[in-house]
């Protein structure tokens, strides 16, 4: 069955963070053990992962990630593409270039960021960019993917939804053309930084008030600070249909 698996759920920082001590960076649950927020979707025998990261290769590791035919990345930023040199291995293995999906200004920072990836050096991963854009649709194993804008701050970034199933990372708002995609949903997983929020992240209430407008039959949060405290703790607090992502959740379409 088609499912897309929680490879990370936690902020850039990551859960626990150096050098902190308190409740969730001190829990022994191990759902309070996060990877920088990432995923794999998974399609028959073919694989997909959204984003990557610094935990890249540790997550594809636990995760026992033997293929990988693409990457979407949602944006360009540090605790979503800095893993992206850990791609050589399914290079070597498999003996392709691989595809990377995202947007323009996001193929330029990877162009000038990686810049030896683009070279005849040997050894080095071959990333096949594949630029797209919001409402392009990706057309990935059986599964059809539409993409949708998602505002993290001022920047543009990617979400998609694929089946009844949405992924959104990074959100502080939602544009109206995206909300117009995403009705009658059975799974929203959306990012819920912290109580507070920031000006380019959700606080819990403000993922709440797209919970509500929504409706989805069940919604999932992630990219989560150590701040909301531990899982148990704060999936207590959440009413009925919201759950506390955690590494290695399961979310079949």
């Amino acid at each position: 069955m088609a499912h897309l698996r929680l490879t990370g759920t936690a902020t850039s920082q990551g859960v626990p963070v150096i050098g902190c001590h308190c409740a969730a960076c001190s829990s022994t649950d191990p759902r309070d053990r996060r990877y920088r927020t990432s995923a794999v979707l998974y399609a028959g025998e073919a694989r997909l992962a959204i984003d990557a990261g610094p935990d890249f290769r540790s997550q594809m590791l636990r995760a026992q990630v033997d293929r990988l035919d693409g990457i979407l990345l949602t944006h360009e930023h540090n605790d979503h593409t800095a893993g992206i040199d850990d791609v050589r291995p399914y290079c070597f293995m498999q003996g392709v270039d691989m595809p990377v999906y995202c947007l323009p200004r996001v193929a330029g920072e990877l162009r000038e960021r990686f810049a030896y990836t683009f070279t005849n050096y040997p050894g080095v991963p071959r990333l096949d960019v594949r630029e797209c854009t919001f409402g392009d649709r990706l057309d990935f194993a059986e599964l059809d993917l539409e993409l949708l804008r998602v505002d993290h701050g001022r920047l543009p970034i990617l979400g998609f939804r694929v089946n009844d199933l949405a992924y959104l990372t990074d959100v502080k708002t939602l544009p109206e053309p995206t909300i117009a995609s995403l009705q009658n949903l059975d799974t929203l997983v959306i990012s819920s930084l912290n109580h507070y929020g920031t000006h380019s992240h959700l606080s819990v209430a403000e993922t709440m008030n797209y919970v509500t407008l929504l409706q989805p039959r069940r919604t999932v949060l992630f990219h989560l600070s150590h701040r909301l405290g531990p899982h148990a703790e704060f999936q207590s607090t959440l009413p009925a249909g919201v759950y506390v992502g955690y590494d290695g959740m399961r979310l079949d379409l």
